[in-house]
């Protein structure tokens, strides 16, 4: 099981901040770091000082770290036409010598979208609809030979003999991460189009369901190359009781909802409940950290949590 650090700026982080917590994630032997995507702060927080965007983030970071994956869970469809993405990814994959992963999904919080002026379909069927043109889009223009063209023709999206620039270092494209626990049309994308599926804060039983209708799907596909599978839950680990109580204070949760939905309690609960994910299939998890001053709660789980799993 590979452990990565999954961060949520929105809710309140400088730069600054996010590359303490980012170069932590290296030296602590961490597999990744990974951000949201959201220009507004959820729920109570004033999410000061205001939002940084993900790809100017992770292009700064790819310049300050040598080793760690890079990437986001999940860069909203709705923000960015998908060639100007292309070419932000790849130049991103550029600065970081082939460290990224792009999560892409649909985009889902209205909100954000009004408070930024950003247009937001009116249904879901529309945003899945550019939401699957935009994977053929970005995933067509990077694994485009070079020399040749990409041409597409959507509803949505049409290019017209794009050169096709520029590639990324990986190749034939940096891996595509797709998430969520939609019954139908989220596993036969990830089938068609992702390297990763991610079920994203769910309990173990209703993350190995949506392992297995995507498992289903990528065999009904035909498909031959292999699918990494991975969840992400929220993180609360503390060497006793107190200090659980007091990182769960810290972001606003409650003790027992958190051993409930999450990962929660002490070093040794934390490593039982990894188990169950690892017994479903998971060989990645997103550790969802929301108090990104306390860098000591990376530093417990890395030297008391990660040696257990190997």
């Amino acid at each position: 099981m590979r452990l990565r650090i999954f961060t949520e700026p929105q809710q309140g982080a400088s730069y600054d901040t996010l590359l303490s917590v980012a170069k932590a994630t290296e030296d602590l032997g961490y597999d990744a770091f990974f951000r949201s995507d959201h220009y507004l702060s959820m729920g109570d927080g004033d999410g000061l000082p205001g939002p940084t965007d993900a790809w100017v983030t992770l292009a700064g970071l790819a310049r300050e770290t040598s080793r760690i994956k890079l990437g986001t869970l999940m860069t909203a469809a709705t923000f960015r036409h998908p060639g100007p993405l292309a070419i932000s990814v790849a130049q991103v994959d550029q600065m970081s010598g082939g460290r990224v992963e792009f999560g892409l999904g649909a985009g889902w919080y209205e909100a954000e979208h009004l408070a930024y002026g950003i247009p937001f379909p009116a249904t879901a069927r529309e945003r899945f609809d550019r939401y699957e043109e935009q994977l053929a889009v970005i995933t067509g223009l990077w694994g485009t030979p070079q020399g040749e063209s990409f041409r597409y023709e959507g509803r949505h999206y049409r290019l017209a003999e794009g050169p096709a620039l520029p590639k990324p270092v990986q190749s034939p494209r940096p891996p595509v991460l797709i998430g969520g626990r939609g019954p139908t049309r989220t596993p036969r994308l990830a089938a068609t189009y992702a390297d990763e599926y991610n079920v994203p804060f769910s309990s173990a039983a209703e993350t190995a369901e949506a392992f297995e209708r995507t498992r289903a799907a990528v065999k009904s596909a035909g498909r031959t190359e292999p699918m990494r599978y991975s969840a992400a839950q929220v993180l609360c680990c503390g060497r006793n009781d107190a200090e659980v109580a007091r990182r769960a204070e810290a972001i606003g949760r409650d003790v027992a909802e958190l051993k409930e939905n999450g990962l929660a309690g002490s070093p040794a609960e934390v490593v039982d409940k990894i188990g169950g994910f690892t017994e479903i299939g998971a060989d990645r998890l997103y550790l969802q950290v929301l108090d990104l001053t306390d860098l000591d709660h990376l530093e417990l789980v890395a030297s008391q949590v990660a040696p257990q799993l190997r």
